[in-house]
């Protein structure tokens, strides 16, 4: 590019103009060229690799205006589609499955559910790890799909809220302490058996105990003695025939030669009485126990 020089002249003079001294060439040229269109072409090539490739990762994400991949936004929260791993812990209000699947939480480990409080201080907890299922908290509690409470466990007491509890087991229910229940009864064509090891058994009630079999014996048995004691009230033993089989038998002897025995004497209202043996029969049938 050449620079040009003016002169300013009056009317009526004439000057030489003066000769071109000095040509200047305004630009880029030579090496220095070829490296800005080499830098250009480079910066041309990484925006078309990274439009390439937030494109790539836009599809295979896929990005929606609704959410991300298996992710959708909705009004009520966020919804997963299919299976969905979380490297991280998962803090959510409420988590439910949809109304034609189930839930499923799996890990390799365990799985850990916690409840928090506005400080953050844990006040459940619900592990479920491959040998146990722990719980952790004030009450446990497990309702059935009407809202009945069908087990609840606290600090103090467990409590079954169902109408009927079956025990399977080959070898019963072991209880360590007392049990309160209005009615213990076995399975059909199955016998009920209640057993104290080592201890002894007591049944208490307030108002009475029935013990009752449909089409079977009543057998109690026992190593020592067995009693039948009423504080206040009468002993019934209401059937077609009472028996006493092992009974011992005296031998006969002189008279006053009781040998410790004792003749059971039944009044005519069926009151039951002891009296010393003899050779004969020592029952009086208004004798003063009788009346």
């Amino acid at each position: 590019m050449v620079r040009e020089q003016y002169t300013t002249t009056t009317p009526g003079t004439s000057l030489e103009r003066p000769k071109n001294e000095y040509v200047y060439k305004i630009g880029i040229y030579g090496w220095r060229k070829r490296c800005l269109y080499l830098f250009v072409l480079l910066l041309l090539i990484i925006l078309v690799v990274n439009f390439s490739l937030t494109i790539w990762i836009l599809k295979v994400m896929w990005f929606s205006p609704t959410g991300m991949g298996h992710l959708r936004v909705t009004k009520e929260g966020l919804r997963l589609e299919g299976e969905s791993e979380f490297l991280f812990p998962l803090y959510a209000k409420e988590i439910h499955s949809r109304v034609d699947s189930s839930l499923l939480l799996q890990s390799t480990h365990n799985v850990t559910v916690n409840a928090r409080n506005s400080n953050g201080e844990v006040t459940g907890r619900l592990n479920v790890g491959p040998k146990m299922v722990e719980f952790h908290g004030q009450q446990f509690q497990i309702n059935s799909k009407d809202g009945k409470p069908l087990f609840t466990v606290d600090e103090n007491e467990v409590v079954i809220g169902t109408d009927k509890l079956r025990v399977t087991g080959p070898e019963g229910a072991l209880f360590e302490h007392s049990v309160e229940t209005p009615l213990v009864k076995a399975e059909a064509f199955k016998q009920l058996r209640l057993e104290s090891p080592t201890r002894s058994l007591s049944m208490d009630a307030p108002r009475g105990i029935n013990i009752k079999a449909q089409a079977g014996n009543i057998e109690a048995l026992s190593q020592m003695d067995i009693k039948l004691h009423s504080s206040d009230g009468v002993l019934l033993l209401d059937a077609e025939t009472v028996r006493l089989p092992k009974l011992p038998e005296g031998t006969r002897g002189g008279s006053g030669a009781s040998q410790g025995l004792y003749e059971i004497c039944v009044c005519p209202d069926g009151k039951l009485y002891l009296s010393v043996a003899g050779v004969g029969s020592t029952c009086q049938e208004y004798s003063r126990v009788c009346q």
